[in-house]
């Protein structure tokens, strides 16, 4: 891989990881509400699991979803639903600072197994690996796995410092809950571009 494609490829990778999406909105959410070290199992499961990812739909797993359409449908189908259960966790989710706790911080394995309901990353791993590892050979696809999975992590817990952030402003239950409410919204926000595709 040439230095001018390496560098394109760590842009790519750091802009689409540093921008908004259904991972970062949870681990703001997950911030604000547990902390940062209580999320950091979260956004290793996002940097690993999505590395992974990207390893997998490059060796050709993307070739079996082409050969059964209906399977990009019930892909579809089950993002949505699992989105919405996770829109419905973060605008329930519980109260720092002491108080009750109503739920817990997404754990490694839930983290990394989400990138394969996300629509946002099915999108990046499909377009890096058509854009800088078209020839799909096993160094080529590597090199975006390990890219992706080097610049992820640090891009996301941008997101989670953010939400930790605001935990002194989130100090009473009032407002705790209309930022939850607010993240949950968002999240559902994120779904309209699967709702008004078709694949």
């Amino acid at each position: 891989m040439s230095y001018e494609i390496f560098t394109a490829l760590a842009l790519f990778a750091f802009v689409t990881s540093v921008t908004p999406g259904p991972n970062n909105l949870m681990l703001m959410a997950s911030g604000a509400n547990f902390g940062f070290r209580r999320t950091l199992p979260h956004m290793l499961g996002i940097g690993i699991g999505f590395g992974f990812m990207v390893a997998l739909i490059g060796a050709g797993l993307v070739q079996l979803f082409d050969a059964f359409p209906l399977s990009y449908t019930l892909l579809k189908v089950f993002s949505l639903a699992y989105l919405l259960y996770l829109a419905w966790k973060i605008a329930n989710a519980s109260a720092p600072n002491g108080a009750e706790t109503t739920g817990t911080p997404m754990t490694f394995l839930q983290a990394a197994a989400f990138q394969w309901v996300n629509p946002k990353a099915w999108t990046m791993a499909l377009t890096a690996i058509s854009a800088y590892a078209p020839d799909q050979t096993i160094d080529a696809i590597l090199w975006v796995a390990l890219v992706f999975a080097a610049i992820n992590l640090p891009a996301v817990s941008s997101w989670t410092v953010l939400g930790q952030q605001m935990r002194c402003f989130l100090t009473n239950t009032t407002r705790l809950r209309a930022f939850n409410w607010t993240m949950a919204g968002l999240l559902l926000v994120s779904l309209l571009p699967i709702l008004f595709t078709t694949t």
